[in-house]
């Protein structure tokens, strides 16, 4: 993908979801001392910090207010040196596709094996119900392959990585230090909880629920309760809100309204500003 193909989801995308409830991302700011969030149109960016280290989970868009809503945060670009990404799509990318800016040139990337057939052309992603093909990603940064079940440290963070196939093929979700759930497109939430992304953006709509369900179960086993961080939607640390309607689609196309507090058009920024970033605590959506 590429800078125009930035260009061209929002335009489309904005037009496509107008009104609908879907989009609700958080604005930029610190959720707690470690995880903050910068708010890329719909998408969440979100960065971990443990003593002199800043990681990095998923690369946003082709997108040039970046380096300024991370400079509210107090965060550098040089600094991050370690980026995992859940899946490939532009909105999730694009800072490391070779048009971007290069703000994380030296960088380096962790994505599924199995991802990573995307990259290489191995498979081609499809999206709209497999009616629309996107073009190739190309991302020029040094690649760490990760499998499901992997566990690995950066320095003194712990990072698990769990394959949640279904939106993407190799999908990966990423717990860190056992607390903290990054769950890219795999979880979507309305007012009412956790529902299986998108569904005209997956690949497999009934692997996604499945994948979501054996999630859950993997947590319940081990008795984790983490805090859910989304890639689009908000943040919970309530277990049962995260995975309410595991069984269910979110689809844009249904007459009711997933969730009446999403903005009409969450592409508009305006209320994304600096001086409630470097003030407020982004709220819990489970509360």
């Amino acid at each position: 993908m590429s800078k125009k193909a930035t260009e061209f989801q929002k335009k489309t995308m904005s037009k496509m979801y107008r009104g609908t409830g879907i989009f609700k991302p958080l604005n930029t700011g610190w959720i707690d001392d470690h995880v903050a969030c910068v708010r890329e149109w719909v998408a969440n960016i979100f960065f971990y910090r443990k003593g002199d280290t800043t990681i990095m989970i998923d690369a946003g868009y082709n997108y040039d207010r970046l380096e300024e809503k991370m400079g509210w945060l107090g965060v550098a670009p040089a600094e991050i040196r370690h980026i995992l990404i859940t899946h490939q799509d532009t909105d999730h990318v694009g800072a490391v596709e070779a048009d971007s800016p290069g703000l994380f040139r030296n960088a380096k990337l962790y994505v599924g094996e199995i991802e990573n057939r995307y990259l290489t052309g191995q498979v081609r992603r499809k999206v709209i119900y497999h009616l629309y093909k996107l073009p190739q990603v190309t991302i020029p940064n040094k690649k760490v392959l990760l499998r499901d079940g992997q566990i690995f440290h950066i320095n003194d963070i712990k990072i698990e990585c769990f394959l949640v196939p279904g939106h993407t093929w190799g999908h990966m979700v990423y717990l860190i230090d056992d607390q903290y759930l990054f769950t890219g497109d795999t979880i979507w939430f309305g007012a009412d909880g956790g529902y299986s992304f998108i569904s005209g953006l997956a690949e497999d709509n009934k692997l996604a629920v499945r994948s979501l369900a054996a999630l859950e179960e993997k947590l319940n086993a081990r008795n984790l309760r983490p805090m859910f961080l989304t890639g689009h939607t908000g943040w919970t640390e309530n277990f049962q809100f995260a995975f309410a309607h595991k069984d269910k689609l979110c689809s844009p196309f249904k007459k009711r309204v997933p969730d009446p507090a999403a903005p009409y058009d969450a592409y508009d920024e305006s209320d994304d500003m600096e001086e409630k970033a470097r003030r407020e605590r982004l709220r819990d959506v489970g509360e």
